[in-house]
């Protein structure tokens, strides 16, 4: 099942004139293993940092994403965790369906999880935490709503339920009644187009130009998107959707980001009041974009008291 060791800077583009902090470089340098697993009837990709056997952390991307969203985070996480970020159905390197819902997606997380935990030596007790973004919280929460009792913790972070994700609202917004994604001439006129929804100018730009590059392939005449449009058709939580769960659960949200006071404070009642919520200042949706470091510190306090149980 595990590929090659493959560093996370393979296949990056950030350009040259970029000023980039150590810290990034030295995370992007840090080796990775890829893998695939079948998930009822879809190969689904990932890549895992850390030693096998650690107690294991899921990072789960937001919608249009994939996992390389989280490859400066990761390494961070796997001084003692055995860290994995995954390619949900339809996104990334994994394979599209005919139809995508977020309890499925919850299904493919705890496929992921559990496959790496079991073929690690660490107590059978120790069972995998989730972590998402956006839409990626909403699946997080889903699977902690229907496998909490599988599961260590559960974090959403910048998740807005109640609300329309912000890919699914764009493509909505677009009038695209029959999805697909644009075939553009070159790689640097596709990556040219890279654009977070919602738009940030606040984005780093040597983290923003490494997520961008991941995003793309190669296609019959030209360059286009590597998520599947129809995965918006079923990516919206509403508050009835949550509900409390057997695993602590905990939310992380933006300063400046789409889950806002009144979402949180809905999410936690509902979760059972008693849910941390931690505020990244000066922060946007995509906190690992604009605000990393900050967001690092507070996902290995929340992975530590986890784990220390």
């Amino acid at each position: 099942m595990p590929a090659s060791p493959r560093s996370a800077t393979s296949g990056s583009r950030v350009s040259a004139t970029t000023a980039v902090p150590a810290w990034f470089s030295e995370a992007l340098a840090t080796p990775y293993q890829r893998h695939d697993l079948e998930v009822e009837g879809a190969r689904i990709a990932y890549r895992t940092w850390g030693k096998v056997g650690d107690p294991v952390v899921v990072l789960v991307h937001g919608g249009a994403a994939h996992a390389g969203w989280w490859d400066h985070v990761a390494p961070f996480l796997a001084t003692s965790h055995r860290v994995v970020a995954l390619d949900l159905s339809g996104h990334g390197d994994s394979d599209w369906r005919r139809a995508y819902d977020l309890s499925l997606f919850a299904r493919e997380v705890v496929a992921v999880a559990e496959a790496e935990t079991v073929g690690g030596t660490g107590p059978a007790e120790m069972m995998p935490a989730v972590i998402g973004h956006s839409m990626g919280g909403f699946v997080t929460l889903t699977a902690a709503r229907e496998h909490g009792a599988r599961l260590s913790g559960a974090c959403a972070i910048d998740s807005p339920v109640q609300q329309m994700s912000p890919e699914t609202r764009a493509w909505k917004e677009s009038g695209r009644h029959v999805p697909g994604n644009k075939v553009y001439p070159s790689w640097e006129a596709v990556v040219g187009r890279f654009r977070t929804l919602p738009p940030d100018d606040a984005s780093l730009p040597y983290v923003r130009e490494h997520v961008a590059a991941a995003s793309v392939h190669e296609v019959e005449g030209g360059w286009t998107w590597k998520f599947d449009p129809h995965v918006f058709l079923s990516a919206q939580m509403e508050p009835d959707d949550v509900a409390e769960t057997d695993c602590p659960t905990a939310l992380v949200r933006g300063e400046r980001g789409m889950a806002t006071t009144d979402i949180t404070t809905t999410v936690a009642a509902r979760l059972g009041g008693h849910v941390p919520v931690t505020v990244i200042p000066d922060a946007g949706h995509h906190i690992m974009l604009d605000q990393p470091v900050a967001l690092i510190s507070a996902l290995q306090a929340l992975v530590g008291e986890w784990f220390r149980r």
